[in-house]
């Protein structure tokens, strides 16, 4: 018999590590496909030509293709929408877990997981039917559609990832901490915020994680309230992210242009792994800390 449950354990480990093998087979495999396809773009415009130049007319009589408006772009983006969405995220998720009343817990729970199950291209069209008009009165200015508007978009977009994981690491945090903490004097509130949020931290970090890759890698909603234009980045001014840059001219594109593509597909996924690199260092160093 034990033999048997060895040999199973066994049989579910090496399951377990093929598909963990797989997973990172297919980064591997993303990784070259973008090398080896976004190389000789870079090669006959240039590196620093194709990162620094500030104009993108690819379909121009004499093509030019600098793309730092879009990497501009998508900084300032995502840089907004986690000023934005994180606070939000951040305190829904304290108040769900430490304060809220189980009635008003289980509506708030049920609209968070509503959002996180809606598609982006319906964010993106309630934001250019309601947003973009809206930005365009409040502020009299000739076209709504803009970073602001993409800034809010994303950031109502990272809210569930950011409110389910952080809910999730807040409740993890053992009972007997609060219970101490109270006992020592702290009213509920220190005790949450000095106690409960320390003990979570790294959760909130993994969310913080998380949101930022649904706002780098968004297009769709994006390219809908963004103006699509490749202007370099102002609040009120019509933009296009790296995303959208792709997504835009891909279907039409051949030649250089096509392989400029693909080499702006290379910065993304390259912009993504330095993010995901530091966050992850910064935790694993304050954790050792």
């Amino acid at each position: 018999m034990k033999n048997k449950n060895q040999a199973f354990e066994n049989f579910v480990h090496g399951i377990f590590l093929i598909l963990g093998l797989i997973t990172v087979g297919c980064v591997l495999l993303i990784t070259v496909y973008l090398v080896i396809a976004g190389i000789p773009a870079l090669r006959e415009i240039g590196l620093i030509k194709f990162l620094f130049g500030k104009t993108w007319a690819s379909t121009a009589a004499e093509p030019q293709y600098g793309i730092l408006p879009f990497i501009l772009t998508s900084v300032y983006g995502t840089a907004g929408a986690i000023v934005l969405g994180v606070p939000i995220g951040f305190m829904t998720a304290v108040f769900l877990a430490k304060m809220a009343p189980a009635k008003i817990r289980s509506i708030v729970e049920e609209a968070v997981s509503l959002l996180a199950g809606i598609p982006s291209v319906v964010y993106g069209l309630v934001g250019m039917l309601v947003l973009v008009p809206g930005i365009r009165s409040i502020f009299h200015i000739p076209d709504g559609s803009s970073l602001l508007a993409a800034i809010i978009v994303l950031a109502i977009m990272i809210l569930p990832s950011i409110i389910k994981v952080s809910l999730t690491a807040l409740e993890a945090v053992p009972k007997e901490y609060e219970d101490a903490s109270l006992a020592l004097g702290a009213t509920p509130v220190e005790t949450y915020f000095k106690v409960s949020v320390p003990a979570a931290k790294s959760g909130i970090a993994a969310a913080v994680v998380l949101g930022v890759g649904r706002a780098i890698g968004e297009a769709m909603a994006v390219m809908m309230v963004s103006g699509n234009v490749p202007n370099m980045p102002g609040l009120f001014q019509s933009v296009r992210f790296l995303t959208t840059a792709v997504a835009s001219e891909m279907s039409y594109s051949a030649g250089l242009q096509r392989q400029a593509l693909f080499s702006i597909a290379l910065v993304l996924f390259l912009f993504i792994m330095l993010i995901n690199a530091t966050l992850n260092f910064l935790m694993k160093r304050e954790k050792d800390n």
